[in-house]
């Protein structure tokens, strides 16, 4: 047929139509385009058009996608060339004619399936001639596609950005990570799409409700073949060569199955692959990587934690009704939900976890956000979970010599702190815990909690809402301050104040402790403790000033743990405990990085990294690697000479700018005290002024 209509070859224009479909940085040879936007081809013949044109007018083209395309369920279309265009359907028009060649308007509509895509072109009674493949993503700027974005630069955010920054530590010491979802490396849209094709219901990849939860499923599956964090040193030391810079490296390990295993010690690297451009963000659909510090995980819904400790202010055991994360790390998306009722459009939570249901999508909940915040529990089975997270109570008990059990009277932990991601245009911190919940205290944060609690006691969920309360005639009050971050191999003061509000004297006992916990509340080993008898005189308040410092500690805390310092306080005479504590992050040296702000492309800038070494021992075995898309075009690696306590390391290096706007560099440094500290510096890279 090809030589019946004298076609010489069809371009499909990579570089013209990615650039409109704002995929050009995916590729500019392959053809990937959005939907619901219409691209452009160009067929060229080898005679002069008119010769040809009694065929042209039987001429259609048909698109196909997935092993079996049918036009029944949406993976095939067949659509003829005319002089209108369908804005609703498979359509092409005639956009300009030459003597040897057409140009062709091709419109995809907004609730296309997406995938990887045939264009053929076939005269009536003739064999279709395959003219070429494009792949075809979801759009955000189109307003007919579920996942349309109408902020341009939230577009350009939770789409195009590929700097990302993943936020942990502690809520009084909120810590950044930079992150990369390379979500336009070369092989990104071939994983992502690799990845989806695991599910076989190609007819609903037009769906981003379907593939947002297919994706969630299938990496919640995939982290089965990560390995625990090994627990002896050796082991540990060759993890720590595994870096985790980014999204592309560990999908790509997990779905070829290649080179080392990864090693998962920190939730947020899930979330991160989750929400990779690889995945969500390469397809189409905005996402964000979301952190609640102080969430309750575990508690199948309920409203209140238990937490145990010993008399000596020791964790001891845990609580059937769940646990306190230090932080966790989920991921939003962003879309409508035509099949819930108003109301429910925006961001979404992507919940992978137990099964809800049978098949791989039974594996993965999609939750409105505002079902969390108004606490609309009959909506999905996960809103139950996603609201105790950020809403739930914890009750403290101290476990006594004798086995008994005895509820402190402890400053009740407000769950669901600084829930945070990455704000748009640039790498501040945005809150949006204003989101998700209420302000505390106020009357809708009471009228939601009283409306859940009495939903799940109808239902016979919750045995248990409220903690009980604790009175007391003889009472005794605690405060507990301290910084929210510790030196590495350094000290901080803690102060402890004791109130006695009555008449009479008391005799007390203090027990103070420290304790490495992993970001997900698990205890990762007891580091220091001490006790103290005290007597408090009548309406006293003493307070108790003290410092600790590192080498109290009975060995160092774990890599990527932080301190839990608690302090139980008991009357002599009366069986009330009182009981503080505080969750400390772990601070490292800091890499200080020094270049200017703004540069121009394809022209050599300088730039310097250095680093204070506040600790009491050598830094030695020291490597700087230095990496940043657009700016250096291989890593660089230099091993650099050992840092000797309080003296400074500095090194600077040469490289040249090769991409036009915000680019990010990053530093990172490995040495024998700790691996993996990292620091970041954006850049904006500008074009060359043309001579005049």
């Amino acid at each position: 047929m090809g030589q019946a209509l004298g076609i010489k070859s069809c371009d499909f224009q990579a570089a013209r139509n990615n650039e409109e479909h704002h995929t050009k940085d995916i590729s500019s040879r392959r053809l990937i385009v959005r939907r619901g936007q219409p691209f452009s081809i160009r067929l060229h013949f080898g005679a002069p058009v008119h010769t040809f044109l009694p065929a042209l007018k039987k001429v259609a083209l048909i698109t196909q996608t997935g092993e079996q395309p049918s036009e029944a369920n949406g993976t095939q279309a067949t659509f003829p060339i005319s002089s209108l265009g369908d804005q609703k359907w498979w359509s092409a028009m005639v956009e300009g004619t030459d003597a040897q060649s057409w140009t062709i308007s091709v419109t995809t509509p907004s609730d296309a399936v997406i995938g990887h895509y045939s264009l053929l072109l076939q005269v009536s009674g003739r064999k279709p001639r395959l003219l070429g493949q494009f792949t075809l993503l979801f759009n955000p700027w189109v307003r007919g596609d579920a996942v349309f974005l109408e902020n341009e630069a939230q577009r350009r955010e939770y789409v195009l950005n590929q700097n990302g920054l993943i936020y942990l530590g502690t809520a009084d010491c909120i810590q950044e990570a930079c992150w990369d979802f390379g979500q336009f490396e070369d092989d990104a849209m071939d994983l992502s799409l690799g990845l989806l094709s695991m599910d076989k219901q190609v007819e609903d990849w037009s769906n981003p409700v379907h593939v947002t939860r297919v994706v969630g499923a299938l990496l919640h599956a995939l982290k089965k073949k990560v390995l625990p964090t090994p627990q002896t040193q050796a082991a540990q030391e060759g993890s720590l060569l595994n870096k985790r810079r980014g999204s592309v490296p560990i999908l790509r390990q997990w779905l070829t199955d290649q080179g080392r295993p990864v090693y998962a010690d920190q939730a947020w690297v899930s979330a991160a692959v989750a929400c990779t451009g690889r995945v969500l963000r390469c397809l189409g659909i905005p996402a964000r990587v979301v952190t609640t510090f102080a969430s309750a995980q575990g508690t199948g819904g309920g409203l209140l934690v238990d937490e145990y400790y010993n008399e000596e202010g020791l964790q001891n055991g845990e609580g059937k009704r769940g646990r306190i994360w230090i932080f966790q790390t989920s991921t939003e998306c962003w879309m409508t939900r035509p099949a819930l009722p108003q109301g429910y459009d925006g961001w979404q939570i992507l919940y992978p976890g137990a099964p809800i249901g049978g098949g791989v999508l039974g594996a993965c909940d999609l939750v409105p956000v505002r079902a969390v915040k108004e606490g609309t529990l009959g909506l999905t089975p996960a809103v139950s979970d996603l609201f105790a997270a950020i809403n739930a109570s914890c009750m403290v008990w101290k476990c006594c010599e004798d086995g008994t059990l005895e509820l402190t009277n402890s400053n009740t932990k407000y769950v669901g702190n600084n829930i945070s991601t990455k704000g748009v245009g640039s790498d501040r911190c945005e809150d949006i815990t204003q989101n998700y919940k209420y302000p505390e205290g106020s009357l809708q944060e009471k009228e939601v909690l009283e409306r859940v609690q009495k939903e799940r006691m109808e239902h016979e969920e919750d045995s248990e809402i409220h903690p009980p309360s604790l009175e007391t005639s003889d009472p005794l009050y605690l405060f507990l301050e301290t910084p929210g971050s510790l030196p590495l191999g350094g000290d901080v003061q803690l102060s402890v104040t004791l109130v006695n509000p009555s008449d009479q004297e008391k005799e007390v006992q203090l027990a103070i402790a420290v304790q490495a916990m992993y970001y997900n509340g698990i205890l990762a080993a007891q580091l220091w403790k001490k006790q103290l008898s005290l007597t408090l005189s009548a309406n006293l308040v003493r307070t108790i000033t003290t410092s600790l410092s590192s080498s109290y500690f009975e060995r160092s805390p774990p890599e990527n743990s932080f301190l839990r310092l608690t302090v139980m306080a008991t009357h002599s005479t009366s069986s009330l405990s009182c009981f503080a504590q505080k969750d400390i992050a772990i601070c490292r040296p800091r890499l200080v990085i020094k270049m200017p702000e703004a540069a121009e492309q394809y022209q050599p800038l300088k730039a310097s990294v250095s680093i204070y070494n506040s600790l009491d021992a050598t830094m030695k075995d020291c490597i700087i690697s230095i990496l940043g898309r657009g700016l250096i075009h291989r890593e660089m690696r230099y091993r650099l000479s050992s840092v000797r306590p309080g003296s400074t390391l500095c090194t600077q290096f040469r490289f040249t700018p090769t991409k036009v706007g915000l680019q990010r560099l990053t530093v990172e440094m490995d040495c024998n005290m700790f691996q993996n500290l990292t620091n970041y510096k954006s850049v904006t890279v500008v074009a060359p002024e043309l001579a005049a």
